[in-house]
């Protein structure tokens, strides 16, 4: 069985470091979307050893907070399902009171239509924030 996390980044890579890299999604929608990704095929969170789920949440915590300071959103939520794809991988996603699915969850029925002008206002800023999150993922791991 092949894994697509395993034969490729998984969306724009942003950082890549010798044990996991950051990816953005394209999330239609959700431009703010995130994914920290285990380089090595496991499961499960559960499979790594003790240091390893620390340098994952760790680095898990490093977007969440970049997300934080330079967009501002309502909420970031954090998943990892991997029921789709069973490679470890979390989710880290900007929300926004504008967007097509808030409160509920990025895979739920949207609520509203889709606010073009606030998507395409945040994208314009993605190529900075994906420089201040490589900043800030390089000074962690440094």
């Amino acid at each position: 069985m092949s894994c697509p996390l395993c034969t490729e980044d998984g969306g724009a890579l942003v950082w890549r470091g010798a044990r996991l890299r950051v990816i953005r999604a394209n999330e239609a929608g959700f431009p703010a979307f995130y994914r920290v990704v285990w380089n090595a095929h496991v499961a499960e969170f559960s499979d790594l050893s003790p240091a390893e789920r620390a340098h994952c949440m760790d680095a898990v915590a490093v977007v969440e907070q970049t997300l934080r300071e330079h967009l501002a959103p309502a909420k970031i939520n954090l998943a990892a399902l991997g029921n789709m794809v069973p490679h470890l991988h979390w989710h880290v996603i900007a929300r926004f009171g504008w967007d097509s699915h808030f409160p509920a969850p990025v895979w739920a029925a949207a609520l509203r239509e889709r606010d073009s002008a606030q998507e395409d206002a945040l994208c314009a800023r993605l190529p900075a924030l994906d420089a201040q999150v490589r900043q800030a993922l390089a000074q962690w791991a440094a």
